[in-house]
């Protein structure tokens, strides 16, 4: 790449650039226990969609919303109330979700669609967006703002390959990454699943079952294993670029939280955590996200923060917190709030955990810490790809730089 000052280019609207630019359906839809899911801004994130978190609506209200609305691969899904400014390109080649409230650029083709990706998270229309929020209490932007935003583009359609190409590179690691992440979770969950649920441990063939627990077990609650930390931090006490995990940053019972943002962002004072501890998200809708921290920071005050009793416990204690089981039970036992229904931590610290014995609990746990490791490996390398891609797209997509 080299600099250049003379390349030819074009500002145009995206309701020019795109084939059509529209939004999802207002109406409110029944929410289902199984069906498709419904799109809405807070399931966009980082550049995905997550799906695990969406409401579920009926064949017929996913057909009905469609008929307008129908997303398609190469589209762009904008956010546009609450966290708006949310972007994402959709790869999948029969999208089998509908959206509420998201703005919907048909782009047409993958390098149309990428282009205008990068562009929407480019901080010069960053810029853009920002000025043309509207709302106090919750911020939105109308759909003829979104139609109205600047796109450049060079005129030369080979540089427009070109640079979608570098960046597609760094966001395809980034992809492949995810995957590995998504991979390893997996096996810790099966290797729990196998252990603690079905009790098919090292030895299971020779230990007989009594009162529903192998010989030489314990049966322990989890409040035996771990505590709930209380330590909380004022904002003004803390550098500003101090970690700070909000229920927006905690995947939906995942078990590494890979995205965190500066506690800059909050005004109030916070539950302080530390690298390894397990933060679990205590208020509906964000009940059961869950994960182990990767820095030290600070935390929403709606998480708890938990940290193992022993070392060793880590492993089985993050496991227990993420697992279907304990989803089940403890989703029996929120007590209402003042204002929403929240975990209530004397029931969760109740809940019935099988100990192995020491050796068995250090071998558990001897495979679920390299798998953490390696999650955190993957965390941290993600980052500095976006950063070097973030780094990159400004100047690339306004022709400072030259492919």
């Amino acid at each position: 790449m080299t600099l250049t000052t003379s390349m030819c280019w074009k500002e145009i609207s995206a309701e020019q650039y795109c084939d059509s630019v529209r939004d999802g359906t207002h109406d409110s839809p029944k929410f289902l226990d199984a069906g498709f899911p419904l799109i809405t801004s807070k399931n966009i994130k980082m550049g995905q969609i997550i799906l695990d978190s969406a409401n579920l609506i009926s064949e017929s209200d996913f057909k009905e919303i469609n008929r307008r609305s129908k997303v398609d691969r190469w589209d762009v899904l904008f956010s546009m109330i609450g966290t708006v400014g949310e972007v994402c390109l959709v790869h999948d080649e029969e999208p089998a979700f509908a959206i509420k409230n998201i703005g919907l650029f048909k782009s047409g083709d993958e390098i149309k669609g990428k282009w205008l990706y990068y562009s929407l998270t480019n901080p010069i229309t960053k810029a853009a967006i920002k000025q043309a929020h509207r709302g106090a209490s919750q911020q939105y932007i109308p759909l003829g703002e979104l139609r109205k935003l600047p796109i450049r583009v060079p005129t030369n359609q080979g540089v427009m390959h070109s640079v979608v190409s570098i960046l597609s590179a760094y966001d395809d690691l980034i992809e492949n990454n995810q995957r590995r992440m998504a991979l390893l979770e997996e096996s810790a969950r099966l290797l729990y699943n196998e252990w603690f649920v079905r009790l098919r441990f090292p030895g299971h063939e020779h230990t007989p079952i009594i009162d529903g627990v192998p010989k030489g077990w314990e049966r322990k609650t989890l409040g035996d294993l771990c505590c709930k930390i209380r330590e909380t931090a004022s904002p003004d006490t803390l550098e500003p670029d101090t970690p700070y995990i909000g229920l927006e940053h905690m995947p939906r019972r995942s078990i590494s939280l890979n995205d965190w943002g500066k506690v800059e962002q909050v005004t109030s004072s916070k539950h302080r955590f530390r690298d390894g501890e397990i933060l679990f998200g205590k208020i509906r809708p964000y009940f059961h996200k869950v994960g182990v921290a990767f820095v030290d920071g600070v935390a929403s005050s709606d998480a708890i923060v938990i940290r193992p009793v022993e070392e060793k416990l880590h492993g089985l204690v993050l496991m227990t917190v993420s697992s279907d089981g304990f989803v089940a039970v403890t989703s029996q036992t929120m007590k209402e709030g003042s204002k929403m229904p929240r975990a209530d931590w004397k029931q969760m610290q109740a809940y019935s955990v099988p100990l192995p014995p020491s050796g068995l609990l250090s071998t558990f746990d001897g495979v679920i810490q390299p798998i953490i490791a390696q999650l955190k490996a993957l965390t941290f390398a993600n980052q500095k790809l976006r950063a070097a891609r973030d780094l990159l797209l400004p100047r690339l997509m306004c022709g400072d730089l030259a492919v």
